[in-house]
């Protein structure tokens, strides 16, 4: 049985592979050869296709958690899924449902290759540069904090100045965070389930591995630094801490909870981590329900919430909850793969796919409850 499933999960990580790259911008000259047209020419059908993958990733998602549930899969069999998913999907055109890979790329560019300061020159003011044929939001300047930067300097220097080592070495910086953060939890919860409902959830692993998005960094520092507080290790923790801010500002939310670990620590007060857990929980869902202020409710922001949930692991509301809501981020994409276009109806029907997987399950639950 076992067997059967590595089987077929490594034959639809491969089509996942294979389907990522109708994504291809005509743009890009430097994998031009990969350029099919297929995703613009051929909306309803990727439409379909992208609805298909992500329903079958679910079910895969569902499948490994109820397995995991009646030991038919342990601790050994969600490292081999792991691994098998992360060989496979580095492999993967990173820019199938964002393009946020090659922002990273030139803001590395404008500060590593042209010493310009990205917090106050934009990359479109190097007009000859050849990256802002398929680059997108190039009138803004640099979106994240001086840490992701110097991070994004490793993967900009051993590229050598050739864009595809340089577009895989920024994969490679987002799989790896995604290793060590799986590390981190199962330190922390003790638990293979908390690995496997966030290292299997597919909005992880489309917007980690295969998007490449640097919320997997932010969210390892954030996890790493409650680790050291439960160390004791108050310097290296409030470090840590303010690393991740300086990746992506949202873990300001966090403070609260840092100043109240740091005074029960100095005080020598014992402190309830599931509580502490379950408070940045909500604190983190809550800037992830305030993101459209500043711009839009992107998936990827799941990532922020998400390791929070699955520290609350035993609580099946939270589980189930947190499941459906990623199945309709996810469902976002699909108005504009098959419109094209940013405009109405877009937005509009991307609110309503968003939650109406969430709602649905609601219902669902109270009826049963009720029942």
């Amino acid at each position: 049985m076992k067997k059967i499933l590595y089987i077929s999960y490594f034959v639809f990580l491969c089509f996942v592979c294979f389907f990522s790259y109708l994504f291809v911008d005509r743009n890009l000259k430097f994998i031009s050869l990969f350029f099919s047209g297929f995703s613009s020419s051929n909306r309803f059908s990727t439409s379909i296709i992208y609805t298909g993958i992500v329903i079958i990733f679910f079910l895969f998602y569902l499948l490994f958690i109820r397995f995991f549930s009646k030991n038919k899969l342990d601790g050994k069999d969600i490292k081999t899924l792991i691994v098998l998913t992360c060989v496979v999907l580095f492999f993967s055109y990173p820019a199938m449902l964002s393009y946020d890979i090659f922002n990273y790329i030139l803001t590395a560019k404008v500060t590593f290759f042209y010493q310009e300061n990205p917090y106050i020159v934009m990359p479109n003011e190097f007009v000859n540069d050849p990256f802002l044929a398929f680059t997108r939001a190039t009138n803004k300047i640099a979106l994240y904090g001086p840490v992701w930067l110097i991070l994004s300097g490793f993967p900009h220097f051993l590229g050598f100045g050739n864009f595809v080592l340089t577009l895989f070495g920024f994969k490679l910086v987002a799989l790896v965070f995604y290793l060590l953060f799986l590390l981190i939890l199962k330190k922390i919860s003790g638990n293979d389930k908390a690995v496997l409902l966030f290292g299997l959830n597919p909005l992880v692993i489309l917007e980690t591995l295969v998007g490449a998005h640097n919320d997997i960094v932010m969210i390892f520092l954030v996890l790493f630094a409650m680790y050291l507080a439960k160390a004791k290790k108050l310097f290296y923790m409030i470090t840590f801490f303010v690393l991740s801010f300086l990746i992506k500002y949202s873990t300001i939310a966090l403070l609260p909870i840092f100043i109240f670990i740091f005074i029960k620590i100095v005080r020598k007060e014992q402190l309830n981590w599931s509580k502490i857990y379950l408070v940045s929980l909500i604190l983190m869902f809550l800037i992830f329900l305030l993101s459209p202020i500043r711009e839009e409710m992107y998936p990827w922001y799941a990532i922020w919430f998400l390791p929070f949930v699955v520290l609350q692991y035993k609580n099946k509301i939270f589980k189930y909850l947190s499941i459906s809501l990623c199945f309709g981020l996810l469902l976002r994409y699909i108005p504009f793969i098959y419109l094209g276009t940013y405009l109405e109806p877009t937005p509009t029907i991307r609110q309503i796919v968003t939650f109406v997987p969430t709602a649905l399950f609601s219902l669902f639950y109270v009826i049963k409850k009720k029942i």
